[in-house]
């Protein structure tokens, strides 16, 4: 076995350490902005609250005319919202009650 020294990357996840203070922090930015340019997103607005309050997204939402179900068809919707249970998982919880509200939406692209 041989030895690599101190890991950096694990998971997409980077892996800083502060031994002074005994702390570990892990980053997915490269993850997350590698994720924004795939689905054209890099310029998106930046918010502070992943879900603002006066936002809503009704269940009964979905796709009712022919165009509408089209142009759907070429988003890659699921795909999306896959990546981002991805950071989720790893370390973004804050995060977790807007994917759990987006992927009510999944089986309708397809």
């Amino acid at each position: 076995m041989k030895d690599l020294g101190v890991v950096k990357k694990i998971l997409r996840m980077e892996i800083n350490r502060n031994r002074s203070v005994g702390k570990l922090f892990l980053s997915q930015q490269a993850y997350v902005e590698k994720v924004l340019k795939h689905f054209n997103m890099n310029n998106a607005k930046l918010v502070n609250v992943p879900f603002a309050t006066h936002f809503k997204l009704p269940v009964d939402m979905s796709l009712k005319i022919d165009e509408e179900m089209e142009h759907m068809s070429s988003v890659p919707y699921s795909s999306t919202v896959g990546n981002i249970i991805y950071a989720m998982v790893c370390n973004r919880l804050d995060i977790s009650h807007v994917v759990s509200i987006v992927s009510r939406y999944m089986g309708q692209d397809e």
